[in-house]
């Protein structure tokens, strides 16, 4: 930084100078003085300064990069423009930033520190802004504790001396006005911490489109124009009623999904024109997408997310996202997007001490810091911090028609001693260990969301026995739409893992969900967790041979498309995949050539038709009028057989969890006629055995308090779903 001399400067523009004044209009720009007005300017890479269109010289303050004209009162038009030649001889003209009043309305100001203000996100950050007919981009920021901020870019060599901004006052937001800039341009924010005087440079919180990593700058958006065409889609779920209706979800990681031929990562809209087709022919009713917001490492999974309202540029632009979310929901698709706001990175460049302090985290480190994971805790209970979030909420369903979000890691949001030792963790109000701001939080982000996006859903990872996590908040709720069923989860992969021999001992895990099955909206989930860090694949989960390990999964998939709750499979697991999931190359898409991993993928796509066919399957998912048990004692056999209900609809479901042939095996049932096996895992076309039943009929004979009965055989290690003719 050139020292610039002491003698002929007054402290304020010694101040500018040195980067480090608060309120760089006061010094800079036009100011009244004596029979006129004095214009000051400062550009540190000048040779010459003068008005453009042929006007006077700015004289140099000097041995200063100071430039400063005296002009008659009326010299001066209402907002003038500065030409100026660098040190290299390059042309410049631009119009003065410090010529400009104040832009950020003080209603937006001030609904922003009530935390009230959902749509901010079209006020902070960098903006395409035209003041009195003169365009260019209005860059604000929240930064309370900052000394002093500056707007750094490719447009004036990163250097925060040339673009400082203005402090609003007591609400922290700092703006600047710059003229001439367009869409396209590369920014970031300089801040000086008034404490201890170091410079940090910052990307912006609210920017909506970054670099591609490692790079980590902000890019100025153009507005978009994107010409939408899922209005119907948009009007059919205004009215939508998910709770009686079926929802089948792909769970699908865009980076290794699939990849171009060079192992290169798809843009957008080439995996929006891939995988519509797959999905459809699938039959999956959703796509649930591990988080695109934008993040600096891809083995984070997006988990650690540095830009809260911005598509990754992994895979293309903002408008290349919305070709993907149109592409899905005018093929009758929803999009439901996996959202983070329990934690954030430590980066140096994101948010972490902001401007120098705790501003987005706790200062406490009992309260700000997950140690198990790296990362920082978002402190719930400061408006801007809250209003931060829930308009990174909002802005999805906005700007991008998004259908719903994925809450990730809500129990270590709720619970102020998660994961952590006795004496680290600081306690409530009342002395407990719930957090009471994150409680907050979350009803406040429902009842938000859900009133203004009707139709959307919103799912909580919940993993506790918290209770009423999808009640609404006016009966103490949460007000979540569905929480994922990990107890479920985890009851039933740790009882497929079993020998079939073993099974009878562990008969519970499969009955014990229903005991709470109706306390929440669940959602069924085996997701990418359960697929990672040596967990091995959903196949290799199974026990016995290659044959057995493919009927089990089969055997599992039937009974997670019959059990009340909405459904969720990860990529891969819909055929099969061998191998554990790796973030770093796409799926094992070959196993397709081998009639093990082509049956389990037709046994998914049939029952995902069949699903959606048959109401009692989803009509009464979250209610006990859709669910009754037929028998769940059947121990030493390890079968179970249930009813799905609705109304006087209704199917019969029968599991066989070993790999025995069961003949002459009687169930009852309600009512007298035909049964027809609609449905049988142990099927040819799934490369099972076969074993099936064709139609089979009642006999008057009561059977397990039922008036009816049928007499069956049992595929091994097989599901089958019965339908009354």
């Amino acid at each position: 930084m050139e020292k610039q001399s002491n003698n002929t400067l007054d402290s304020d523009s010694i101040k500018i100078s040195e980067a480090r004044h608060h309120d760089p209009f006061s010094v800079l720009g036009r100011h009244p003085h004596e029979k006129g007005v004095i214009v000051k300017v400062y550009l540190p890479y000048a040779e010459s300064v003068s008005f453009a269109g042929g006007g006077a010289n700015l004289p140099r303050i000097p041995g200063t990069d100071f430039f400063e004209y005296a002009a008659q009162p009326d010299e001066l038009p209402g907002h003038y423009q500065l030409a100026w030649i660098d040190k290299a001889g390059g042309e410049h003209c631009h119009y003065d930033p410090y010529d400009f009043g104040v832009q950020l309305p003080e209603f937006d100001r001030h609904l922003f520190a009530q935390g009230k203000h959902w749509h901010i996100y079209q006020k902070m950050g960098a903006h395409l802004h035209t003041v009195d007919d003169i365009a260019g981009v209005l860059f604000t920021v929240w930064a309370p504790n900052a000394g002093r901020v500056s707007v750094i870019g490719d447009f004036n060599r990163w250097d925060g001396r040339s673009n400082p901004m203005r402090s609003l006052g007591g609400c922290g937001i700092w703006e600047l006005f710059i003229p001439g800039l367009e869409a396209g341009c590369l920014y970031k924010f300089e801040l000086l911490n008034r404490q201890n005087n170091e410079v940090l440079s910052k990307t912006d919180p609210y920017g909506q489109a970054f670099e591609l990593r490692p790079d980590t700058a902000a890019i100025v958006v153009q507005e978009t124009s994107y010409p939408w065409q899922d209005d119907g889609w948009m009007a059919h779920r205004s009215g939508h009623d998910w709770l009686h209706e079926p929802m089948s979800i792909y769970e699908v990681h865009l980076g290794s999904w699939r990849r171009g031929p060079l192992g290169n990562f798809l843009n957008y809209r080439e995996l929006a024109d891939q995988l519509v087709g797959y999905v459809k022919e699938m039959g999956f009713t959703h796509i649930e997408l591990m988080p695109i917001t934008e993040h600096p490492l891809d083995a984070s999974w997006g988990y650690q997310t540095t830009g809260y309202f911005a598509p990754t540029s992994r895979f293309g632009t903002p408008d290349d996202f919305r070709y993907f979310m149109d592409t899905l929901h005018r093929n009758h698709i929803g999009v439901i997007l996996d959202w983070v706001p329990a934690h954030f990175p430590k980066d140096s460049f994101g948010l972490a001490r902001f401007d120098g302090s705790a501003l987005y985290e706790h200062e406490d480190p009992r309260k700000g810091e997950h140690r198990d994971w790296g990362t920082l805790i978002y402190n719930y209970g400061r408006n801007e911090v809250r209003n931060f979030l829930l308009s990174s909420a909002i802005f999805w369903m906005q700007e991008f028609h998004i259908d719903g979000l994925r809450v990730d890691a809500v129990a270590s949001m709720l619970y102020l001693d998660y994961s952590r030792e006795d004496g680290d963790w600081v306690p409530n109000i009342y002395g407990g260990n719930e957090n009471l701001e994150a409680i907050d939080f979350f009803r406040e982000l429902n009842t938000v969301t859900h009133q203004q996006f009707p139709g959307t859903v919103m799912m909580a990872e919940e993993s506790t026995a918290w209770p009423q996590v999808t009640r609404p908040t006016w009966v103490g709720g949460l007000g979540f739409s569905m929480k994922w069923n990990m107890g479920w989860m985890n009851d039933i992969l740790s009882y497929m893992h079993e020998d079939p021999i073993h099974r009878r001992f562990h008969h519970d895990q499969l009955t014990f969900g229903m005991l709470y099955a109706f306390t929440e909206n669940f959602t069924l989930p085996f997701s990418h967790d359960e697929v990672v860090h040596g967990k091995g694949s959903m196949v290799n989960k199974m026990p016995g041979d290659e044959w057995q390990r493919f009927a089990n999964l089969r055997l599992l998939y039937t009974m997670m498309f019959t059990y009340p709750g909405k459904k969720l499979l990860f990529m891969g697991c819909e055929f099969g995949q061998g191998s554990q999931w790796d973030f770093n190359q796409t799926l094992d898409w070959y196993v397709l050539e081998y009639p093990l991993h082509q049956g389990v993928q037709a046994l998914v796509k049939d029952l995902n038709t069949l699903y959606q066919a048959q109401p009692p399957l989803y009509a009464l998912d979250f209610v006990h009028q859709g669910f009754e048990w037929i028998d769940c004692h059947d121990v030493q056999q390890s079968v179970i057989s249930y009813r799905r209900k609705d109304g006087d609809q209704e199917l019969v479901i029968v599991l066989s969890f070993t790999p025995m042939v069961r003949e002459n095996y009687r169930i009852g049932v309600p009512e007298a006629g035909n049964y027809h096996e609609i449905f049988n895992s142990d099927a040819g076309q799934y490369a099972g055995s076969n074993v099936v039943n064709g139609e089979v009929a009642s006999e008057a004979i009561p059977w397990m308090n039922l008036p009816h009965s049928v007499s069956l055989t049992l595929p091994p290690l097989g599901g089958i779903i019965l339908k009354r003719v």
